[in-house]
């Protein structure tokens, strides 16, 4: 088949897809079949609303296949949909040939079964007598839907079934209980197939010249349905590049040990820092070209098995501060925890490499430079994150090619991206922390960091008891409004000059009231910060009395979060 463009689109009707001796197969190592009872009742309230309106439409979504030849594709995102279609449309066919009747009807009830299954599923073969198919699932799935489901024969223990088969076979049932409570018989019965589901179902078909346009495309779908993700798409390219069954069953046994670990949604994020220590700039919709272009063989696909294994727990760890690596570098968790606070993961590929270059103490004054260059270039100054990963792909490669050794030499890796003294004062005296959701256990790692170089005293954000106190009420009172204008009111409430610690039960004493109220009792605080306001003889609040404080804590901040190695 020529293939002269990257891809083409067209809008499909399900007849059309499966119609005209066009057959597809879901490639061998593709995601086993998943969907439930939701989503069958879902397509099943689809058709019934499409009975009730004749010549309407309705969308299924995106079908992504490769164009093997004119008439054989293979299915790269849309399989569960296409399975589910051609099991309704066996419950339907299986429905017509047990319905009651005499003779005549029964006689007719088959011809239109036979008829649908030479249109939908595939004529029977001459030699053997067994019916072919049209489609063709993966290895786990498609010998139970050729033996079982396409031959219509009853499994002898179903709840023994791998997962995937047994929901293939609860798939077939639904729907045939749900014909039965249709009422439907003979020729409105033969209709939900030919003319409803085959006919008023539209599919948009994307038919694509290669995998990487695969991927391409498939990166920008939000198709419907638990379909292919690109974590499938990955495994099925390294996979067909191991022709050897033994080694197959191999790969597949250490892919579900690595699978396990990094966990399926993670792995692209997984696989794309992992080349990162060698290659810069992977984008995450190059990912899949780069894979093409490094994997080609067998003993490619090993080596590359070798390097992931090799750094699966770390990546791993690194979201999980209780995961058995910190027993040896307990030291290593308060910054490991603080790095998944700040919801960043561009420097991921200098944790592979520090922690395989480096011992124990020297990784972990990595990860508190890394908390230090977190907390200054992105919580604070909000820069964009796209010159990180530049930066860490350099440090990362030096390290591992051994041209830097120590963290003070990392440090000269990351100086472009260390924000100076300077302009993290400018940033911290105007920044505004929302105290919701994940950044208020932002903005409280904040305050506990500074109180406790204010106190001399530890005070660890995820253990202090303290609450955050908004020294200008989030619901002001309309005493503030003199000082505060109610117009501008809420530039001033999220200001970090505004907050600190507190004990509850004094936090709600404060609640909305004066501040010459909330001062008096502040001074019955045990937090540093709380006495110090409450001791001032400051009589009001106002936008420049925050901001003198907010300057302040910016100076602290500055020697808070500072390079050991400045």
């Amino acid at each position: 088949m020529a293939k002269s463009n990257l891809l083409k689109t067209q809008d499909v009707t399900f007849l059309d897809l499966i119609g005209n001796g066009k057959k597809y197969r879901v490639p061998s190592f593709q995601r086993d079949y998943a969907w439930e009872e939701e989503q069958w009742e879902d397509l099943w309230n689809d058709i019934q609303e499409l009975l009730s309106t004749p010549g309407s439409f309705h969308y299924m979504g995106a079908l992504v296949v490769e164009a093997v030849s004119d008439r054989e594709f293979q299915i790269i995102d849309g399989q569960q949909r296409v399975a589910t279609l051609s099991v309704l449309a066996l419950a339907v066919i299986d429905r017509l040939r047990q319905l009651p009747g005499d003779a005549a009807t029964k006689e007719a009830n088959a011809e239109r079964a036979s008829e649908l299954r030479k249109r939908f599923i595939g004529e029977k073969d001459p030699a053997s007598l067994l019916q072919s198919s049209k489609l063709f699932l993966n290895e786990t799935d498609d010998g139970f839907y050729q033996d079982y489901l396409v031959q219509v024969r009853t499994p002898g223990n179903p709840r023994g079934l791998p997962k995937s088969n047994r929901l293939l076979w609860q798939c077939f049932g639904w729907f045939q209980k749900r014909l039965l409570d249709s009422g439907l018989e003979g020729e409105a019965l033969a209709r939900l197939l030919s003319d409803t589901v085959a006919r008023q179902l539209l599919f948009i078909l994307i038919t694509v010249e290669d995998d990487i346009s695969a991927y391409t495309v498939f990166e920008t779908l939000n198709a419907r349905g638990l379909e292919l993700s690109s974590t499938d798409l990955l495994k099925n390219f390294l996979f067909s590049r191991v022709p050897v069954r033994t080694d197959l069953d191999a790969l597949q046994r250490r892919w579900r040990q690595m699978i396990g670990k990094v966990k399926h949604e993670r792995f692209p994020d997984f696989l794309r820092y992992h080349l990162l220590c060698r290659f810069p700039q992977i984008r995450k919709q190059r990912l899949f070209k780069k894979v093409r272009e490094e994997v080609k063989t067998s003993t490619d696909v090993f080596a590359l098995m070798d390097a992931l294994e090799q750094r699966a727990d770390l990546f791993a760890a690194m979201d999980d501060t209780a995961h058995e690596f910190w027993l040896d570098r307990p030291a290593a968790k308060p910054y490991v925890r603080d790095l998944q606070l700040f919801g960043v993961r561009q420097h991921m590929p200098l944790v592979f490499a520090a922690w395989e270059q480096m011992n124990a103490d020297d990784f972990t004054r990595v990860l508190k430079l890394l908390c230090v260059l977190s907390v200054r270039y992105t919580v604070i100054g909000s820069l964009n994150t796209n010159e990180l990963e530049p930066a860490y792909h350099r440090s990362a490669k030096a390290l591992l090619d051994g041209a830097i050794r120590t963290p003070a030499e990392v440090f000269v890796q990351l100086r472009s991206v260390y924000v100076d003294d300077e302009k993290f004062v400018r940033d911290f005296s105007h920044k505004e922390m929302d105290t919701t959701g994940r950044r208020k256990k932002v903005a409280k790692y904040l305050l506990c960091a500074l109180e406790s170089d204010a106190s001399g005293k530890h005070h660890d954000w995820e253990s202090d008891t303290g609450t955050i106190e908004h020294i200008l009420p989030e619901n002001p009172s309309a005493q503030w409004d003199e000082l505060f204008n109610p117009d501008r009111q809420k530039d001033f409430i999220y200001r970090l000059g505004n907050l600190m610690l507190l004990e509850p039960t004094i936090n709600r004493q404060c609640q909305n009231g004066s501040f010459e109220e909330k001062r008096t009792e502040y001074g019955r605080s045990s937090y540093a910060t709380a006495i110090a306001l409450g001791q001032t003889d400051q009589t009001d609040w106002s936008p420049a009395a925050l901001a003198l404080r907010q300057e302040r804590m910016a100076q602290r901040a500055a020697h808070v979060w500072r390079s050991d190695f400045v």
